[in-house]
């Protein structure tokens, strides 16, 4: 059954795997996982945290809708995704996508499908915390001072 949420901690990927893989039974032949991490140099600064906040239940209700569209797809038969919200440390894990599907080619193109969706819609912020100040991080990959935004 397909699944979209906002998590607090660590998703157990061995749990979720074994979730997917009982669709084998239904013609599943290939599993695809993206697990997003916390970078730990951006901008060839060094990155000491991100904060992660989510407006809910809206963006839980967001993720949720996007696993369910997705896995209403053809020969795509499961999506789960979970996004970590809170403090964390370079290395730690993020954003979990998983995706299965009749086969590998399908299971991959939902998957990156899934991702760039999770990067738009759901109300998420990041704010990054690294050696030369703090910014929060808006669409794909820019950045903007915290403190120093647009005009009023």
């Amino acid at each position: 059954m397909p699944e979209g949420k906002v998590v607090s901690s660590r998703v157990d990927l061995n749990r979720m795997l074994e979730e997917l893989a009982k669709h084998s039974a239904m013609g599943a032949g290939g599993l695809a996982l993206f697990i997003g991490v916390v970078k730990g140099v951006v901008d060839g600064r060094k990155v000491r945290e991100l904060e992660y906040e989510a407006y809910e239940p809206h963006a839980s209700r967001a993720l949720g809708e996007i696993a369910r569209e997705e896995a209403s797809r053809e020969k795509v038969l499961d999506v789960r995704v979970y996004h970590r919200v809170g403090r964390l440390k370079p290395g730690e894990p993020t954003l979990y996508i998983a995706v299965a599907a009749v086969d590998r080619k399908t299971a991959l193109e939902a998957l990156s499908r899934v991702l760039e969706r999770v990067k738009h819609e759901p109300p998420v912020f990041k704010l990054e915390r690294r050696e030369d100040g703090e910014f929060w991080v808006v669409g794909d990959g820019k950045r903007v001072k915290r403190g120093q935004g647009g005009s009023s």
